[in-house]
């Protein structure tokens, strides 16, 4: 299985949660790797997958490096990877 199957996948299957938060400033979801253990690796993969091929955009005053994959932009909060938990995704606008 190649990369896309492979995050399309790992996309399809965890719930993404609405980051009620942040509904009227930053509308986005969110993944929490915990709530998955058993696709911790995936997890772990699509992190560094992000990160490996995506691309910088200044959200406020800080950079994150984002990756688009159908209608969303997937990013993390740059901590290292084993310490990441979790992976937002925001619709394209």
């Amino acid at each position: 299985m190649g990369w896309e199957a492979n995050i399309l996948k790992f996309i399809e299957s965890v719930n993404w949660i609405f980051a009620k938060t942040y509904a009227k400033t930053a509308p986005h979801e969110y993944v929490v790797k915990e709530h998955k253990p058993e696709l911790i690796e995936e997890f772990h993969s699509f992190v560094d997958y992000i990160r490996q091929h995506g691309y910088k955009q200044k959200f406020w005053n800080k950079e994150y490096i984002y990756f688009k994959v159908g209608v969303y932009k997937y990013w993390t909060m740059g901590a290292p990877i084993k310490e990441t938990t979790i992976i937002n995704r925001e619709k394209i606008k």
